[in-house]
């Protein structure tokens, strides 16, 4: 299933270099290419997040009331999201379609043999870093740390997930530090292009999740 992903992003990668002249350049406009194609299920993740956002006082009012019982705080919370139209599994669905495509996009870029093999005169270089082993300086490392936090400060709704805030951009800032640097590269500028999507289509999930994160 993933090896037809990994054979198209190979033959697009290849175009896309041969066009820039420069690996580098040539992912950036690869993750452009994938993020635009995906768009439909960003856009829905997006659309669940605000839902979920708009829905937290009602939320807090219902665990406020049943805090002492579990059964009835979980069966007025899901009375609450089916009267809303609400499905919070739906802001997970997208990122799990999208997940073959992140594979394969990290089988690729890993695979530096292919890389020479497959594309001719291949250079790995851009902004004097060899995209094809992991960045020395910890620059990008650092960068997918960061943006995965303020990508998620802005998606997370539930109280009881804000620990993620602080355990998931860590975890990826470290296993990034092995990674090839093309890879953590294609990371950091998908994370922007969230935050950008965010700021767009949906300021007040923005304002609202760092709000709340303010008075926690």
């Amino acid at each position: 299933m993933i090896q037809p992903i990994v054979d198209l992003l190979l033959t697009v990668l290849q175009y896309l270099y041969e066009f820039s002249g420069n690996y580098g350049l040539a992912i950036i406009i690869l993750t452009i290419i994938v993020r635009v194609l995906t768009f439909p299920l960003t856009h829905k993740q997006i659309k669940s997040a605000k839902a979920m956002q708009d829905l937290q006082p009602e939320i807090k009012k219902i665990q406020e009331k049943h805090k002492d019982d579990k059964e009835k705080l979980n069966e007025e919370t899901m009375k609450l999201w089916k009267q809303h139209n609400v499905n919070p599994i739906a802001g997970c669905l997208p990122l799990i379609i999208q997940f073959p495509v992140l594979i394969a996009m990290f089988q690729l870029l890993r695979e530096r043999d292919i890389l020479f093999e497959q594309i001719p005169n291949f250079s790995p270089m851009f902004l004097n870093l060899d995209m094809t082993v992991p960045d020395p300086n910890y620059i990008l490392p650092i960068l997918a740390g960061l943006t995965t936090f303020l990508q998620q400060k802005t998606m997370t709704t539930d109280q009881a997930q804000k620990g993620l805030l602080i355990f998931m951009p860590i975890m990826l800032l470290v296993i990034s530090i092995q990674f090839p640097a093309g890879l953590v590269l294609y990371l950091v500028v998908s994370n922007f292009i969230s935050l950008g999507q965010h700021l767009l289509m949906n300021k007040p999930v923005l304002k609202g999740a760092l709000k709340e994160n303010e008075n926690s």
